[in-house]
């Protein structure tokens, strides 16, 4: 289940996100302290106001009132490029279940559906194997290395279009 984020998910935010194996392959490492998150859960809050759409705070069925993790869609700049960009970081309780597959499915959509997005990007780092594979079951396709974080090992930049998503769609 997922709903857009609140002021409210900042501690589960903090829980996630100040987790330094949840981290391991964000250059930026856990966040700091629990104002950090509270900054954080500011821009995302502002995203939504400004676009209509941003992070949405995930829970499973059988427990939707326990946030696990948090994924969305989000503006990003690229060498003076603005891509729509997939997102997620779950809890390392919630790993291996399949959950950042289903969320990333499900992005897609609300993104190629009702957003009317024409395109969906997201990053990754190389070595980070899991992610990788989620993003190649969801349909996306990689494009390039990308040097997106100063001093840091470069991401790989994958992308899906409408039209293919729309393909994969129909075959399903």
């Amino acid at each position: 289940m997922m709903r857009p984020v609140s002021q409210t998910d900042v501690e589960d935010l903090f829980a996630i996100y100040g987790d330094p194996e949840t981290n391991r392959f964000n250059p930026a490492g856990p966040f700091p302290n629990i104002q950090y998150a509270v900054s954080v859960m500011c821009r995302w809050l502002e995203h939504w106001n400004a676009h209509g759409f941003g992070m949405w705070a995930i829970a499973t069925r059988k427990e939707p009132e326990s946030v696990i993790g948090f994924g969305g869609l989000s503006l990003f700049e690229f060498e003076g490029k603005t891509m729509n960009n997939l997102g997620y970081r779950l809890s390392t309780a919630s790993w291996g279940k399949g959950y950042a597959t289903e969320f990333s499915k499900w992005a897609l959509s609300f993104g190629f559906v009702d957003l009317e997005l024409e395109q969906i990007s997201a990053r990754v780092r190389a070595n980070h194997l899991a992610s990788l594979q989620v993003l190649k079951k969801s349909g996306f396709r990689n494009e390039q290395t990308i040097q997106d974080v100063k001093d840091a090992p470069a991401s790989l930049l994958f992308h899906m279009s409408k039209a293919e998503w729309e393909a994969s769609e129909a075959l399903a």
